[in-house]
């Protein structure tokens, strides 16, 4: 009868020794053995007891940045690009994203709970940086196929894990224009611009002019004049927004006006070659094109790499050796024979001058076809039959 007591007591000692597990405990448990189960690649078990942990109010406040940030770290060893493969098993009957969401989450939850400094929330900006560049590059492989949606919600994801980052903001809105969502891409073009970044500098000059294109589209003149003198006001010489400046001046029949402001432009800023080729189209689009050819003659005297005065000094030179060639095509047979060698001499004498122009140009810009097909009318006009099969070559090429 004693011996059952002491054996009996013995154990009563022992439960008290070991104890039962508190709920506290049991939690405590549930991370260990996410841990041990990511491990061993067991990640349905690990996201099984990690996501107990963290949904448990009986977690221990000390063990929380420890329980979110295993849950970032199972996540996220589904996404890393040299583990995706292996496991990629699990993630199947996820939503595409989820598992990145899911990883931002848990580390943003640790940085809460255990702020930058702390064990374990000074490592996740590293971590945060990993899932930017898993969401940026799903982006980027959407994109490249053309699936505009796959890219937009990877170039999505990726803004909302750096709100202030603006290359994911701006491919965003690069991508919705690709797929013509208009309304979606200025309000991402908008969002670009109220960034943190360009409070301190402009936008990229694209921003502006895809805004003005999308205001015209929408037929918003309001928008279009707004985005205009937003455009001038970061890209003053910017020539997209100067002729548009000047062709809304132009649009209420107001040229003297239109004039004046390129004209104060010059004043202001008197080296810039962009501004005389800007007043020099002015000119030329009101058939002044004695004051057109001396602005682009100045611009190209500041600037031998402007294409548009390159190319139209070209223009100019070709017209009016083709007007002096048509004069001549015109006149009777006898006058011809008295005067039309020498007005075609005099023609003839205007091409050649159009040459280095055209080559100038086609030297900056070598797609453009424009100035291949002129040339290659020029070449065949001087006589130039090897250099005009090359240009013609160079077109067929160009469909």
């Amino acid at each position: 009868m004693k011996k059952t007591f002491l054996t009996l007591a013995a154990s009563a000692a022992l439960t008290v020794a070991i104890g039962v597990a508190t709920p506290a405990q049991a939690q405590s448990s549930a991370i260990t053995n996410a841990i041990l189960s990511q491990k061993g690649g067991q990640l349905d078990k690990a996201l099984t007891s990690i996501n107990e942990a963290v949904a448990s109010e009986k977690t221990k406040d000390k063990d929380k940045p420890k329980a979110w940030f295993t849950r970032g770290e199972i996540y996220y060893q589904l996404v890393d690009p040299a583990t995706q493969a292996l496991y990629g098993k699990y993630t199947k009957d996820m939503q595409p994203g989820e598992a990145v969401q899911k990883a931002v989450e848990s580390y943003n939850k640790v940085l809460a709970l255990d702020g930058p400094t702390g064990e374990y929330g000074k490592q996740v900006p590293d971590r945060l940086t990993n899932l930017y560049n898993v969401a940026f590059n799903a982006g980027v492989v959407g994109y490249q196929a053309k699936e505009y949606d796959k890219a937009l919600s990877g170039f999505k994801l990726a803004s909302q894990i750096k709100p202030q980052d603006s290359t994911a903001v701006l491919y965003s809105a690069y991508t919705q224009d690709a797929k013509q969502d208009y309304a979606g891409a200025k309000t991402s073009y908008n969002q670009l611009l109220g960034l943190d970044v360009y409070k301190s500098k402009p936008a990229p000059a694209t921003v502006y002019t895809r805004l003005l294109a999308i205001a015209k589209e929408e037929k918003n003149t309001a928008e279009a004049q707004k985005v205009v003198q937003q455009g001038l006001a970061a890209y003053p010489n910017n020539k997209t927004f100067l002729i548009e400046d000047l062709n809304m001046s132009m649009s209420g029949g107001n040229n003297t006006a239109a004039l004046d402001k390129i004209s104060k432009a010059i004043t202001a800023d008197p080296n810039n070659a962009n501004l005389y080729a800007v007043r020099g189209s002015l000119y030329d689009a009101q058939k002044k094109t004695d004051l057109a050819q001396e602005d682009y003659k100045k611009a190209i005297t500041l600037d031998p790499n402007n294409f548009d005065s390159q190319f139209n000094m070209g223009i100019y030179n070709f017209n009016r050796a083709a007007t002096i060639y048509t004069k001549a095509s015109k006149m009777d047979l006898k006058t011809y024979q008295v005067q039309g060698k020498k007005v075609e001499a005099e023609g003839k004498k205007y091409f050649e001058a159009s040459v280095p122009y055209f080559e100038k140009a086609l030297e900056l810009q070598p797609n453009d076809r424009n100035t291949a097909s002129a040339l290659q009318k020029v070449y065949y006009r001087l006589g130039r039959t090897a250099d005009s099969e090359r240009m013609n070559a160079k077109l067929q090429a160009m469909k």
